[in-house]
C-alpha cells in the first residue's frame, strides 16, 4: 500500500472521528429535538425558585419528555421567574396541570415535571399554569436542618 493510501484513508479515519464528536456534542447539548416549530405551542409557568433549571431542559409528565423549556425571565412587576414551555402538540394537559422543577438523581440536571389534574377543559396556547412548585434548593435544606440542630441542642 503506497503513502498516498494510507495518507487517505488516515485523513477518512480523522474526518469521521471529528464527525462522531460532532454528533455527540448536538445529543449531549439537546439541539437535536424540540424547537419553536409549528409542531410545539407555548405554555408559560411562575415559580418563586427556579434553581439551577436551564434553558433546553426537558418537560416532562409521566418520564416521558413532551417539550422543552424555551426561555426563562424575571418579572420586574411580580419578583419571579416566568419560564416559557415549548410543548409538543400531540400533547395536550388540563386546566388545573401542576408544574413542579425537580432534579433527576441527587445532584443531576433539573428539569419540569407536569402532572396533569383532572379538569375537563384543556390549556390554550399562551396559557399560564397556575398551580406550580419551585425548586429545592439543596443548600438551603441543609441549612435549616443545621440550624434546627443547633436549636435543638441549646434546649
Amino acid at each position: 500500500m503506497g503513502s498516498k493510501a494510507l495518507d487517505l484513508w488516515a485523513g477518512v479515519f480523522v474526518l469521521a472521528g471529528f464527525l462522531a464528536l460532532f454528533m455527540l456534542a448536538f445529543k449531549a447539548g439537546n439541539l437535536s429535538t424540540f424547537s419553536l416549530s409549528s409542531g410545539n405551542y407555548v405554555l408559560y409557568a411562575d415559580f418563586e425558585n427556579i434553581g439551577g433549571l436551564k434553558v433546553r431542559a426537558p418537560v416532562k409528565s409521566a418520564g416521558v419528555v413532551v417539550g422543552r423549556v424555551a426561555d426563562i425571565r424575571f418579572d420586574n412587576k411580580d419578583y419571579v421567574a416566568k419560564v416559557t414551555l415549548s410543548i409538543d402538540k400531540k400533547y395536550q394537559f388540563p386546566k388545573d396541570t401542576f408544574a413542579s422543577i425537580l432534579t433527576s438523581g441527587l445532584l443531576g440536571e433539573q428539569y419540569i415535571g407536569l402532572d396533569a389534574g383532572g379538569d375537563s377543559e384543556y390549556l390554550k396556547p399562551g396559557d399560564n399554569i397556575k398551580k406550580t412548585q419551585s425548586a429545592i434548593v439543596l443548600e438551603k435544606l441543609i441549612g435549616q436542618f443545621l440550624f434546627s440542630k443547633a436549636e435543638g441542642g441549646k434546649k
